[in-house]
């Protein structure tokens, strides 16, 4: 447990103060590698009887609240932040705030940030804690610096699904201090500046540029492609922290009125061996997790495509303002269906 901190003894606490005596442990698949361990020791210094939740966890939104209701107590769910969703039993939310050294990329990331005063700086959950220390590096640099909280995300902090924390921000570039490509990808579609990752976990310092040039290349060939297509499928995510069946009504209803034919589909989990069954089907929307029709584009035969591109392959959006989807949710913590 080197890398992350689990914050086992409150865990611990939290477990002994509700009497939890069933509990279910959620980790995302990037920390299911230390899930026994963790399993082991709160079996072993609570009365508690631990299960581990097995199947893939993407995000809070694949919290298995509904399906637990009868089975378990409590949920501790390590890795995310809690959405603004009605949850059906208790459940605790444990960051596992990374260990890695930041400091070193931070101070890499100035050598590119040099033409730039004004810098947006955002993050992902493991460097939420060290995020004043980010702030801190930056402004010696005399950087000024604009961190803004989100629509149901903490300041500085986006999701996959959310990038609310980095608009409408008065800044001249954005630094991402993070993994992966996915985050800073959304950031750069939505603001249209330049965005520089500081990767701790590579040791990197780079632009989002090529790979944002790489990855509209292979989105316009799946609209391309999907614009060939008569028969939709409109797929619904069963998980509440996705479920956006409003949304594929209205998609359907659009694709219908093209003078094409659509059908919707309900999954738990989207996968190509499942998708494979609908052989008369030429083309799919995804309503669910947004990072399904970018990620995993290549493992799919037939173009899946996002609400706003199928805006785009209908004519009722420009090419010129593409934009990543989206799960954004009101003030009562409803899902909001709508593009």
């Amino acid at each position: 447990m080197l890398n992350y901190n689990f914050k086992i003894a409150e865990v611990i606490e939290k477990i002994k103060e509700l009497k939890a005596k069933k509990i279910a442990l959620q980790f995302p698949e990037g920390l299911k590698i230390y899930s026994t361990s963790v399993a082991n020791e709160i079996e072993s210094k609570t009365n508690s009887k631990v299960i581990i939740l097995g199947d893939a966890c993407y995000g809070a939104c694949d919290v298995s609240d509904q399906d637990m209701m009868n089975l378990v107590d409590l949920i501790v769910h390590f890795g995310h932040t809690p959405l603004p969703l009605n949850y059906k039993i208790p459940i605790i939310f444990v960051e596992a705030y990374s260990l890695i050294n930041i400091e070193d990329s931070m101070k890499k990331s100035l050598k590119i940030l040099e033409g730039y005063n004004n810098i947006g700086l955002v993050t992902t959950t493991q460097h939420l804690n060290v995020l004043e220390k980010m702030k801190t590096i930056l402004e010696k640099k005399g950087k000024k610096v604009f961190l803004k909280k989100g629509i149901g995300t903490k300041e500085g902090q986006v999701l996959g699904c959310n990038f609310s924390a980095i608009k409408d921000l008065p800044v001249e570039a954005y630094l991402y201090v993070g993994s992966g490509n996915f985050h800073p990808l959304g950031i750069k579609l939505f603001t249209k500046k330049p965005v520089i990752i500081a990767d701790p976990y590579m040791g990197d310092v780079r632009s989002i540029d090529e790979f944002s040039d790489k990855i509209l290349r292979v989105r316009f060939a799946k609209i391309v492609k999907a614009g060939e297509a008569n028969n939709f499928g409109v797929i619904v995510s069963s998980k509440e922290g996705q479920f956006r069946l409003e949304l594929a009504y209205h998609l359907k209803e659009m694709i219908q009125n093209s003078g094409r034919k659509a059908v919707i589909i309900m999954m738990n989990s989207i996968t190509p061996a499942l998708l494979m069954a609908y052989r008369d089907l030429d083309a799919f929307v995804i309503t669910a997790c947004p990072r399904i029709a970018i990620d995993d584009a290549s493992m799919y035969e037939k173009p899946l495509i996002t609400p706003q591109e199928l805006e785009i392959v209908l004519n009722k959006r420009d090419w010129s303002n593409y934009e990543m989807d989206e799960i954004k949710y009101d003030e009562n913590k409803n899902i909001i269906n709508s593009i």
